[in-house]
C-alpha cells in the first residue's frame, strides 16, 4: 500500500496518507487536506509544485502538458501534484511543497 507523506507548509501540518489503490494526487490529497495548495488543476499554473524527495518510482511518468511546464520550472526532482498518478503497491512517496516557504 503506497504511504504520501506531504511536509507542512504555510497552509497545514505534515500529513501522512495512506492509499491502498494509489490513484490522482490531487483526489488524494484533498480527501485528506493535504498542505498542498491547488489553484488551476490542468498543469498551467504550478501552483501545486512539489519536490519529490522521496518515492518516484511510485509515481506515473509526467506526461503533456505536466512535462512541459516542469521543463520550464527547470527539471529536478518535482511533479505537479495537479497532474501527478500513484502507482498502486507498497512504498513511501515524500513530497514538500515548492512554495512551501
Amino acid at each position: 500500500m503506497p504511504t504520501i507523506e506531504v511536509s507542512g507548509s504555510r497552509i497545514g501540518r505534515t500529513k501522512v496518507i495512506d492509499a491502498p489503490e494509489g490513484g490522482d494526487l490531487v483526489d488524494i490529497c484533498d480527501y485528506h487536506l493535504a498542505p498542498i495548495p491547488f489553484s488551476c488543476r490542468s498543469a498551467s499554473c504550478g501552483t501545486c509544485h512539489v519536490e519529490v524527495l522521496e518515492g518516484a518510482d511510485l509515481l506515473e511518468p509526467p506526461e503533456g502538458p505536466e512535462a512541459e511546464l516542469l521543463e520550464l520550472l527547470g527539471g529536478g526532482p518535482y511533479r505537479l501534484a495537479c497532474q501527478a498518478r500513484v502507482r498502486p503497491g507498497p512504498g513511501l512517496v515524500r513530497l514538500r511543497p515548492a512554495l512551501a516557504d
